[in-house]
């Protein structure tokens, strides 16, 4: 195909640039590139129809601009200069055909991983480093009932929620996922006639996202968040999640399908998306119940049709598999209460009777769904109880394949998702839980936002009474300083006598001084009644949440990952004294300043023992669709996942992280103490906010419309009111990624200065996971800052002596962390990674100049109303597309 676009031609761009950009240029696989190439090539074919040759031109001349000033070859102001020529209309479609390029770049990577798992998936390789399999192993190896007991514990438990971090609107989301279904029947090699005409389709549909407004003009409600996260669960998890208990099923005894599972349906899905109300006043009562309809609604429906096909193909005659004497009693009771439904089934089955069992489930699912009290279930276990009815009927007749292969498969289904398809989750904050227990006790009139607390709690009671204790019984409690906060919430719900729902009330411990008071805020909780009641019914289980956002926007990086490790160890020895099974909750955020990184190193970079087969997490935004959007991914990932709770909870991890921590926690806390204060120094200087304000997008990222939520939890415009998701979502747009380096660099020099030499920082990060995942995780959001550019926003302040202190932090930590790492450049360990940054800068760059084109002009003052307009489409189009490009929002 002849390449005419600037952006496909991935040889054309690496043949001019650096030798680490041809290094990694000529490391790149050729199907990768092949994509690449097919998907640019027609996107500027549209570009061409669209806007003509000029357009292409145009967008030709930037990207050689900013490959030359990488190269060195230009000054950067040689590509402001070009930016500044243009009108903003050109501006305009330039940043988009970079955006959608972006789109199209990670869609063809993402086919690239997926073809890269499958290769790695052959039946005599050795098993996959960091998969279930491996992991088994490992653990058997070590020898005793070691296994047995970490998998009896196991529980994984991620947690979906609204945070706004997803920029891409969803119109853009189902365009690239026809794009996506697409390019997979094309790799699969079809026949001429249909490979043309799959190329047409291709080109209409690359066409159609080009001619897409690419962000949201409309905001965004709760249930539209709902809704959008329903795809991932429809598409993927939903799906998918057989096959992963199966999958260690099959590590931990040979014959699965044809025995009992030896897997426990150990993941459990959660929700905040409909339940968070924390500074979200869009979030009401009503809401809350709506967002559980909408999600029961989904999983029926997916239950539902399993459950129908299953049934239509469990053609099991009953000559050569006769059923159980209690199956042919429950068919003969369902035929009494509904003969006619009976009777036309057994008239498409004859003398299929586990056929027509299952598809008299089926039926009463839908009935379920559609609330007819005559058929319906009253809950899951009443489901379950039927499909292991045919379960033991089929393995009575000697069917155990039959037993243990789909209907095992659906039964899990159901032992995983409920009828409520995920445990939905309310979140408060502490100081309104207060306020309207105070109006109670006084008996005065009661304002609307305690009534809507109590509304609210009246809801959870209503969820339990139809979908179980389960679906709805967890109350966060945000900014929990004392365990008073905790009582607050229980007494609240004790004040609507029998209509009262259970409650499991977690406090959520955020920043620093609150981290440090966990313990204390625990064991005060152990003397409230409704704390101990709950205990007792629940096997002594409790649950602690850990706010990663808050804490590093506060300490700082290099501080917040200490000090949280801290909080562990010490909520790990309460649990351990107080015979508790504490599962911490992990409240991460999808970039590396909210606590994000790979998920699988994380965990075993936890306090020893405060995983014990139990890890909970949020998955937020961008993040839910690139960890479970696609079902190939979304095993793996999971797998990862559940490698890394097996290993985090064996002695032997245990024992080696606890020596390490012993050795270098002193080193440890020295570098804390210096990168504190010198993160602390940063954002106490007096104007840092406005400074803050003026340098990056941070004002306008609220036009994204990317969320229900206001980005700041008061109308107060103070740094310590601004939520950390805008926070690190702007200094990504920067270019700066301040909020994932910041203050380490000033920790190692500070250490190296004492006495503390290279080789015994290179020690702790080979010897430490905690260290090394501190480190790795710095060196990736350096790879993904650039200085030039960087020193172009921090110039838009107007305060030389912040940009020169951002800008020198930035030079120390980089040269500390590849001293320590032994890197020669950034990322150089990670081979595809580091391909994937290097390769995208240039392109990341031109969204950047075009960025600051529009920033530069707002922040002088406009007065034109017109061009202002389009300064800010500008400005929110680039946005836009550099979050694609770095794969980075909040």
């Amino acid at each position: 195909m002849r390449c005419q676009v600037p952006f496909p031609c991935l040889t054309t761009l690496v043949s001019v640039v650096t030798n680490t950009r041809d290094t990694l240029r000529q490391d790149m696989p050729e199907p990768l590139r092949r994509d690449v190439r097919l998907l640019g090539a027609m996107l500027g074919d549209s570009l061409v129809e669209y806007g003509g040759q000029d357009l292409l031109d145009d967008v030709e001349r930037l990207r050689h601009a900013v490959i030359a000033a990488r190269r060195g070859e230009t000054g950067i102001e040689d590509v402001a200069a070009l930016v500044d020529g243009w009108s903003l209309e050109r501006a305009e479609q330039v940043a988009r055909a970079f955006t959608v390029y972006f789109h199209l770049t990670n869609l063809a990577e993402e086919h690239h991983r997926i073809r890269t798992l499958r290769e790695r998936d052959t039946r005599d390789a050795e098993p996959v480093r960091s998969s279930v399999e491996a992991a088994v192993e490992e653990i058997r190896a070590a020898g005793g009932d070691r296994l047995a007991e970490v998998v009896e514990e196991l529980e994984f438990r991620p947690v979906f929620t609204a945070h706004p971090t997803e920029a891409r609107r969803r119109a853009v989301v189902t365009a690239i996922q026809r794009i996506s279904d697409l390019l997979t029947r094309l790799n699969a090699e079809p026949g001429a006639s249909e490979s043309d005409e799959l190329e047409r389709r291709l080109r209409e549909e690359i066409d159609l996202l080009w001619r897409t407004a690419l962000r949201r003009h409309a905001q965004m409600d709760p249930l539209d968040e709902v809704r959008t996260a329903m795809a991932a669960f429809d598409e993927t998890i939903f799906r998918v999640v057989p096959h992963i208990y199966r999958t260690l099923d099959a590590a931990m005894a040979p014959n699965t399908g044809a025995r009992p599972p030896v897997a426990p349906a150990y993941l459990r899905f959660g929700s905040w998306i409909g339940g968070d109300r924390d500074g979200n006043p869009y979030v009401t009562a009503q809401v809350t119940r709506e967002a559980v309809m909408i999600q029961a609604d989904h999983v029926l429906i997916g239950l539902e049709n399993a459950c129908t096909r299953i049934g239509r193909e469990l053609t099991v005659h009953e000559a050569t598999t006769p059923p159980s004497a209690v199956l042919r009693n429950a068919l003969a009771a369902a035929r009494t209460g509904q003969p006619g439904r009976i009777g036309e089934i057994a008239k498409r089955s004859p003398e299929e009777p586990h056929r027509q069992f299952l598809l008299y489930v089926a039926e009463r699912i839908a009935a379920t769904r559609r609330r007819d009290a005559d058929l319906a279930y009253p809950g899951p276990d009443d489901l379950l109880a039927d499909l292991r009815l045919v379960q033991e009927s089929l393995l009575v007749a000697g069917a155990r394949r039959q037993a243990y292969g789909k209907v095992q498969d659906l039964i899990w289904q159901v032992e995983t998702f409920g009828f409520h398809l995920a445990e939905l989750e309310i979140r408060q904050h502490s100081e309104l839980h207060e306020k309207a227990l105070a109006e109670l006790e006084s008996g005065g009139e009661r304002s609307e936002m305690t009534e809507e607390i109590l509304d609210t709690l009246r809801v959870v009671a209503w969820i339990q009474q139809r979908f179980g204790v389960r679906a709805c019984s967890r109350y966060v409690v945000s900014f929990t300083r004392s365990e008073r906060d905790i009582a607050n919430v229980h007494e609240l719900a004790a004040s609507l006598g029998d209509h009262a729902p259970v409650l499991d009330v977690i406090p959520l411990f955020e920043t620093g001084e609150d981290l440090e008071r966990a313990p204390a805020v625990l064991e005060g909780m152990l003397a409230i009644p409704a704390v101990q009641r709950r205990l007792a019914d629940a096997g002594r289980r409790m649950e602690v949440m850990l706010g990663y956002s808050d804490s590093a926007k506060q300490l700082g990086p290099t501080s917040a990952t200490l000090r949280l490790y801290d909080t562990q160890e010490a909520l790990t020895a309460w649990a351990a004294r107080n015979d508790i099974k504490l599962t911490m909750f992990h409240g991460r955020g999808g970039s590396l300043g909210r606590g994000g990184g790979p998920a699988n190193r994380a965990i075993l970079a936890q306090a020893p023992g405060s995983v014990a087969g139990r890890f909970k997490v949020t998955e937020q935004g961008e993040v839910i669709f690139a960890r479970y959007g696609h079902p190939q991914i979304a095993r793996r990932h999971v797998e990862q996942v559940t490698n890394a709770i097996l290993m985090a909870s064996t002695d032997a991890v245990q024992d080696r992280a606890r020596e390490a921590a012993a050795r270098f926690r002193p080193l440890a806390d020295k570098i804390s103490d210096a990168a504190r204060t010198a993160f602390r120094t940063l954002i106490e200087t007096e104007g840092f906010a406005e400074w803050f304000a003026r340098v990056s997008p941070l004002e306008e990222i609220a036009e994204l419309r990317i969320g229900s939520r206001p980005s700041r939890r008061k109308a107060a415009r103070g740094l310590e009111d601004l939520r950390a998701i805008p926070w690190v979502f702007a200094w990504t747009q920067t270019r700066v990624n301040l909020p994932g380096w910041y203050g380490l660099g000033s920790g190692l020099a500070a250490v190296s200065g004492e006495g503390a030499d290279l080789g015994e920082l290179q020690e702790a990060y080979e010897a430490w996971p905690l260290f090394a995942t501190l480190l790795d995780n710095a060196e990736m959001s350096l790879a993904k800052s650039d200085r030039a550019i960087a020193e172009r926003y921090l110039a838009l302040g107007g305060r030389p002596e912040m940009a020169e202190a951002v800008l020198a932090e930035y030079d120390l930590t980089r040269s500390l962390v590849l001293a320590v790492t032994g890197h020669r450049r950034l990322l150089e360990n990670r081979k595809v990674l580091s391909r994937a940054v290097e390769l995208r800068n240039p392109y990341v760059d031109a969204l950047s100049h075009l960025q600051l084109r529009a920033l530069s002009a707002l922040r002088d003052g406009v007065t034109d109303e017109a061009e202002r307009g389009h300064l800010e489409e500008l400005l929110l189009l680039s946005v836009n597309g550099v979050a694609a490009g770095l794969q980075n929002t909040g």
